[in-house]
Formats: C-alpha cells, sequence, structure tokens
C-alpha cells in the first residue's frame, strides 16, 4: 500500500511541477498559485515557481524513501521528514482553502488534502 500511495504522490507532485514550470514560464495561470493575485506572475514569483520545482523533487525522493521503492536517504531522515511533508501538505490545506483566488482554494485545497492523506499512509506503513 505505502509503494501505491508513493507512486500517487509523486504523479500528483509532478502535475504540480508541470504547472509551476508553466506559470514561471509566463503562463497565464496564475489565478492557481501565489494567492491567485496575478494571471501572469511577476519576475520574483516566477523564480519562486522555478525554486518550488525542485523543491518537488526532494519531496518526491523523500517519500519513495520512505515507501521502499527507492534507497538514498537515511532511513530516520526519510522517516521523519515524510512526518513533516505530512504536517506541511495539512498545513497547506487550510491555507489554500481560505485563498483570496476561488481558482485557487478549489483546485489547490483538495489537492494538498490528498498529498496530505498519502503521504500519511507512506509515513504509517
Amino acid at each position: 500500500m505505502a509503494e501505491v500511495a508513493a507512486v500517487l504522490v509523486v504523479v500528483v507532485l509532478g502535475a504540480l511541477g508541470v504547472l509551476q514550470v508553466l506559470v514561471a514560464l509566463g503562463a497565464p495561470l496564475g489565478r492557481f498559485v501565489w494567492g491567485g493575485g496575478h494571471d501572469v506572475l511577476p519576475a520574483r514569483l516566477r523564480v519562486g515557481s522555478a525554486v518550488s520545482v525542485a523543491l518537488y523533487a526532494g519531496m518526491a525522493v523523500v517519500v519513495l524513501d520512505r515507501s521502499g521503492l527507492v534507497t538514498v536517504l537515511p532511513d530516520g531522515f526519510a522517516r521523519a521528514a515524510t512526518w513533516v511533508l505530512v504536517g506541511y501538505f495539512a498545513v497547506g490545506v487550510l491555507l489554500n482553502a481560505v485563498s483570496r483566488s476561488r481558482a485557487e482554494a478549489r483546485t489547490m485545497a483538495p489537492t494538498c488534502l490528498v498529498l496530505a492523506l498519502l503521504t500519511a499512509a507512506v509515513a504509517t506503513a
């Protein structure tokens, strides 16, 4: 079960990564990210989106390692980092739910909820 949950986390993070790449390149999808205040992100938020892609990759490695699909991190680190991610995604549910952007609230809050639940499944395995 942990392996399936981990793969699903990676798929969702991959989709978020594609979104972040698109907005970093100037696609008019800013209503879904960074508070939804810009259709096309300003330069500083584009940089933030590019950095987000790298963070998503790191998150994916943590979850894959904890599930046993890869072995690149010390076990204790992967175990603790997975729980940190559960908390991070849970906070993301709340923060995105109260976003002034309806598009962000309606898409990212449920996305963070799915990520929190799947990551918890990996963490508890």
